[in-house]
């Protein structure tokens, strides 16, 4: 058995090299696949989910897409992405994390991503990046749950 459920989440990216606040996004569909290894404790993959999907940073590149990881952190407060993508012929990263994840907080905290873009080749640091998940989308989010056999 297995999920699959796409996200949505938007915000701005100041470029480091003295670039404007700008638009950036990513649509992202993740979920296990084995429910089971999933939701198992004892599992190195607990809580850790596939996604792909597209992302964009305005001013930097459009709508690409994207691979890689989302994982629910919950014991340490956080859920962290974290995905590549090829813009201009050269690899990219997206790392990203909601941060301070408490049951009184979960409207902020489960929200908004803090995160970095990063050339992969040089390391170099290419943008900061704080995007939501914003309420309005919650219907949507919710409508895309997709069950599966894995």
């Amino acid at each position: 058995m297995s999920f699959r459920i796409t996200e949505t989440m938007a915000g701005r990216h100041t470029a480091v090299d003295g670039g404007k606040d700008q638009p950036f996004a990513f649509e992202v569909t993740w979920g296990p696949r084995q429910l089971r290894d999933w939701a198992n404790p004892l599992s190195e993959r607990f809580l850790w989910n596939e996604l792909a999907g597209r992302v964009r940073a305005d001013g930097l590149f459009d709508w690409t897409p994207c691979t890689g990881s989302l994982s629910l952190d919950y014991a340490r407060g956080r859920v962290v992405y974290t995905f590549d993508a090829e813009v201009a012929g050269r690899p990219v990263r997206f790392h990203g994390e909601k941060v301070n994840i408490r049951p009184w907080n979960l409207a902020f905290s489960h929200t908004t991503c803090f995160g970095t873009l990063v050339d992969l080749e040089s390391g170099r640091l290419l943008s900061r990046v704080v995007v939501s998940f914003r309420l309005r989308d919650l219907p949507r989010f919710a409508a895309s749950l997709r069950w599966g056999r894995g």
